[in-house]
């Protein structure tokens, strides 16, 4: 019998987490899923730790890559799925034995293409940060939920609090370039799905350390340029893709490049990153140019115009 669900999860040199997040998923109270496990050119133990748990539970699958990029991993992993639904973990992360239950009952009951959970997100210090926890739920049309996605309101681009319908990845695939893969894919699974089911409960939990992968993206002192690099030419691509599908939105996905762009100006001001110059300049240039639209926009949040003003 194939699976219902099938969990991917991407490890790289992550031997002091990869066996916690594994059992947390083995832990399931939904247990008709596989673990779909890609060793992307551990040089650690990460590797082998995952071969041990496929050992012991035939439900875990692990396939062995050299070293490429985390979208190109995934992608291996979606060639790989059986399921009808799609879950995502990170290898330092961990879920709530009911995570899956969870996100699958919401997808069944509000008959959704994608569901969502509420996160907490834990700090190398013991805080435990609240993400997108409330007590509503909100069903979302596919133009809605890509809104909802770009002003984080109820959540983010981040895959490991959604599960999504299989079929939603027959076209759409994750970069096989470049480090942040959530940014430059999630937006279009929002914008083909036909309703989204959000709620805020909280299952699953981030693990926030030095070695993350986004930590330029929480940490802004440590923002560099080819993160900005990277971030400004998905988000452009992201405006033309919603302006293209969505023409109702083309001021807000506007909007929301500038918006990037001034927040992103703040913080190089504010932490005085110096490597970052020739992003700087672009993006000055970029708000110089758009000022007036973007000052008067109805998206437009006074911080920002502060921003303009004293930045621009």
């Amino acid at each position: 019998m194939s699976p219902i669900i099938s969990v991917i999860m991407l490890t790289y040199n992550r031997e002091k987490f990869v066996g916690r997040a594994i059992e947390s998923i083995l832990k399931q109270t939904f247990t008709n899923f596989e673990f779909i496990i890609i060793d992307n050119g551990s040089a650690d133990k990460s590797g082998i730790i995952a071969e041990e748990y496929a050992v012991k539970d035939n439900r875990v699958k692990v396939l062995h890559r050299e070293g490429e990029n985390i979208g190109s991993g995934r992608n291996a992993g979606l060639d790989t799925a059986k399921g009808e639904y799609i879950a995502f973990i990170d290898d330092d992360d961990w879920a709530e034995n009911n995570f899956l239950e969870f996100l699958f009952n919401l997808a069944v009951n509000k008959k959704a293409d994608i569901s969502v959970c509420g996160s907490y997100r834990q700090h190398d210090n013991g805080e435990t940060e609240e993400k997108y926890i409330f007590d509503d739920l909100f069903l979302y049309d596919a133009e809605t939920s890509v809104k909802e996605m770009v002003l984080r309101t109820h959540y983010n681009s981040a895959t490991p609090t959604k599960l999504f319908k299989r079929n939603l990845f027959n076209k759409i695939r994750f970069p096989v370039q470049g480090k942040y893969d959530d940014i430059s894919t999630t937006y279009k699974l929002f914008a083909n799905s036909k309703l989204t089911a959000v709620h805020g409960k909280g299952k699953y939990y981030f693990t926030r350390h030095n070695s993350n992968n986004s930590g330029a993206a929480t940490k802004h002192e440590q923002l560099n340029s080819q993160q900005l690099d990277e971030y400004l030419t998905v988000f452009k691509e992201r405006t033309e893709y919603i302006s293209r599908v969505f023409p109702n939105l083309i001021e807000f996905a506007k909007w929301s490049e500038w918006s990037y762009m001034i927040s992103m100006v703040e913080k190089i001001k504010r932490f005085n990153i110096t490597s970052c110059d020739a992003q700087f300049n672009f993006m000055i240039n970029e708000l110089k140019q758009n000022r007036n639209i973007f000052y008067n926009s109805v998206y437009t949040r006074d911080f920002e115009r502060e921003w303009l003003d004293n930045l621009v």
